[in-house]
């Protein structure tokens, strides 16, 4: 136990100085647990995405807990940060229905391309490149990135939840407070009276109940069976390799950025976000380690390409157990021990959804909400480039798209202020990047 706490609880700040973390293996253990319950969906939404490109859901189901569970090894071991990792939403649907269905590229290929980012990926983050982009990201618009993926769960957690739902008219609208609804409404009020007493663990006892309200209702069916085999990997392993010398074309050139940019900037927003909410930064708006982060989400995507998954990345709803305090590596290594046990007990993981996590989304929504408070409003050309991240990474359904409306905009409007010198010179790279970013994704 000592040596477990020596190695995660006592890391080094930006200046090499060793920082001892206020916290505790029990503390970072359930904050580990609450993370994996609230990203442990995409154990099977993950084989449903992809599936539908031909992919055997079995082994895809498998892959994403390896990959998972890797990644978040990585993190915690390496980068000591308490942020999980999975195979991310949004590039599998990109996976499956625009590269496979629109564009008619077997999967095989598709695994490929995957493949190749991931190690364009992995050259980048060896470099300084990288970390000099994230540090070079103004301290406001930093701030903004942490708000706007605090709404960007908060819409996941009101839409999983049923209170948003699509609507032809007005793209969203309320939802039915009705059947599974309710164990939303029931979690959200228990969680947020135990947040507001300071009851330790609070955001874990609201899940934990919805859970136990709804299986007493018989809104939530209890599993069949609790312990299962995990589904082979032969189907999808080592596809990437044998399909290389098809990543040939125009169009998967452009798979290939598009997966390179995407995976880039998404984690990158998420990493700023999520070491903002848990205090990581410095003073000066710096990422300790970030590096470390960098390459652990690098060599995570390699190894979920080779596994047979859609790219993994730094997953958002880590903020549920950094919410309930893990502060450290320990709480990604937990998860991904989780993610481990998980591949042998799918039939009790499927009874968790997103009416059960839901309320865990959207009070960390409101806690990363704080940082709104933090940008400088009365100043125009700061505020517009921050409305445009906060608002874009909901709206758009991406981190990456709601960073690219605001980094784009921030060079102008500094100019127009005439404040240009005070704008970083990576700033006005970034401007020309994300260009070719969107013009990059109108081409899938």
């Amino acid at each position: 136990m000592n040596a477990i706490k020596a190695y995660f609880f006592n890391v080094k700040d930006e200046h090499g100085d060793v920082q001892t973390l206020e916290t505790s293996i029990k503390r970072e253990f359930l904050a580990g647990f609450t993370t994996f319950i609230s990203m442990c969906y995409i154990l099977f939404v993950n084989p449903t995405v992809l599936g539908a490109s031909g992919m055997d859901k079995g082994a895809v189901f498998t892959a994403t807990a390896l990959a998972a569970a890797f990644g978040s090894f990585m993190m915690g071991i390496v980068a000591k940060y308490p942020i999980a990792m999975a195979p991310s939403l949004g590039i599998n649907a990109f996976f499956a229905y625009s590269v496979c269905i629109g564009m008619k590229i077997p999967w095989e290929t598709t695994l490929a391309g995957s493949f190749v980012a991931a190690v364009i990926f992995v050259i980048i983050s060896a470099t300084p490149l990288r970390e000099a982009v994230i540090n070079a990201i103004p301290r406001d618009l930093k701030f903004a990135i942490s708000a706007g993926i605090g709404m960007f769960i908060a819409f996941i957690g009101l839409q999983g939840g049923g209170f948003v739902v699509k609507d032809a008219s007005t793209l969203v609208t309320l939802g039915s407070f009705s059947g599974q609804t309710w164990m939303t409404v029931i979690g959200l009020i228990v969680t947020a009276i135990l947040m507001i007493l300071n009851v330790p663990g609070a955001i874990f006892i609201g899940m934990v109940i919805a859970t136990i309200f709804g299986i007493s209702t018989g809104l939530m069916p209890m599993p069949h069976h609790i312990v299962s085999a995990a589904p082979s990997l032969a189907p999808t392993f080592g596809q990437a390799f044998t399909h290389l010398s098809e990543v040939n074309s125009i169009q998967m050139v452009i798979v290939v950025l598009t997966f390179l940019l995407v995976c880039f900037f998404d984690t990158a927003g998420t990493l700023v976000g999520l070491t903002t909410q848990a205090g990581i930064t410095s003073r000066d708006g710096r990422i300790p380690r970030i590096g470390k982060a960098l390459i652990s989400d690098s060599v995570a995507m390699l190894f979920g390409s080779i596994l047979g998954t859609s790219p993994a990345g730094a997953y958002v709803e880590s903020s549920a157990g950094i919410a309930v305090g893990g502060r450290s590596g320990l709480t990604a290594v937990v998860t991904g021990i989780f993610f481990v046990i998980g591949m042998f007990f799918s039939p009790l993981l499927a009874v968790v959804s997103g009416y059960v996590t839901a309320p865990a989304l959207i009070i960390v929504g409101v806690l990363m909400a704080g940082n709104l408070a933090r940008i400088e409003w009365n100043q125009l050309e700061i505020a517009i480039p921050a409305f445009l991240i906060i608002a874009g990474m909901p709206l758009t359904y991406s981190i990456a798209d709601g960073l690219a409306l605001g980094f784009i905009m921030y060079p102008i409007t500094m100019l127009a202020a005439k404040r240009g010198k005070e704008v970083p010179a990576l700033m006005y790279a970034l401007f020309f990047v994300f260009i070719i970013f969107l013009w990059v994704l109108s081409k899938d």
